[in-house]
């Protein structure tokens, strides 16, 4: 399975990988741009991937995780998205019904929602899936001049990533993000400074499709129980209108009898 391992020391904030996903993506530039300071993290439906500055003058690159176990893969009721045998995390707008389930799922805070747009979808990154299927690298790894984002099998990145660390203790904190966190992701982070500016959820293993299924698997059901309870409604009021529609009908057929009854009499 592919993954990314991100190595904090060696970035140096020159966003050309986020340039790349751009024109990989063929995403709208200025807009990219724009919303590279509008939004509170930099991505948008336009920005796939941004660059965070962290502490002590550090940057990191931020885009989707790739999780091993997705909680958007969870969440999403039909199936929009899934998590590729290859490993990337990929997303079918055929499928997708706007409920947006992927985005409160994500722990992560990475899906984007095309809100301006009259036939809006959501975007994420997808590792460049195309790319990898025609034998090419990620655009943001084939980008990168210093190397601190690197392509290849996840278990390979792993074992280079904690020589990275045994090598250069005093270097790097021992500690590889992504590894455990949330059931693990298929992009990995080592640094020298905490990555909690990258909303990096301070979490336990415990993966989150362990905390979604519950609910998601229920959807249906409480979704059924709300239409049946909205049909309910809409059957006792349009019985109501109809007995009194009839009552008002009841009510003017009987008024000329006894009007014919009151001239009688007289």
């Amino acid at each position: 399975m592919y993954g990314i391992l991100v190595d904090v020391t060696r970035c140096t904030g020159c966003e050309k990988c986020v340039d790349a996903c751009i024109k990989a993506n063929d995403l709208n530039y200025d807009k990219a741009q724009i919303d590279g300071v509008a939004t509170r993290d930099g991505l948008s439906s336009d920005r796939l991937s941004t660059i965070i500055k962290l502490d002590k003058g550090r940057f990191a690159k931020k885009s989707c995780m790739h999780c091993d176990e997705p909680s958007c893969v969870s969440a999403c009721l039909v199936g929009g998205i899934t998590k590729s045998p290859e490993g990337p995390v990929v997303y079918d707008p055929s499928k997708c019904i706007g409920c947006r389930y992927c985005m409160l799922a994500c722990p992560f805070h990475i899906p984007r929602y095309e809100w301006d747009s009259t036939h809006p979808y959501m975007m994420k990154c997808d590792m460049c899936y195309d790319r990898l299927k025609d034998g090419k690298l990620p655009a943001c790894v084939e980008a990168c001049p210093n190397k601190a984002i690197v392509f290849g099998d996840r278990e390979v990145l792993l074992k280079k990533a904690h020589e990275r660390i045994a090598a250069n203790p005093k270097k790097y904190i021992n500690h590889v993000w992504g590894e455990d966190e949330f059931g693990g992701t298929s992009v990995l982070y080592i640094s020298d400074v905490d990555l909690d500016k990258l909303d990096w959820p301070n979490v336990s293993s415990l993966s989150i499709p362990e905390l979604t299924e519950p609910l998601i698997s229920k959807t249906p059901f409480i979704g059924l129980s709300v239409m049946a309870g909205i049909l309910s409604i809409n059957w006792v009021i349009g019985r109501r209108m109809k007995l009194a529609e009839a009552r008002k009908k009841q009510e003017e057929n009987s008024k000329p009898e006894i009007e014919k009854d009151q001239d009688d009499e007289q």
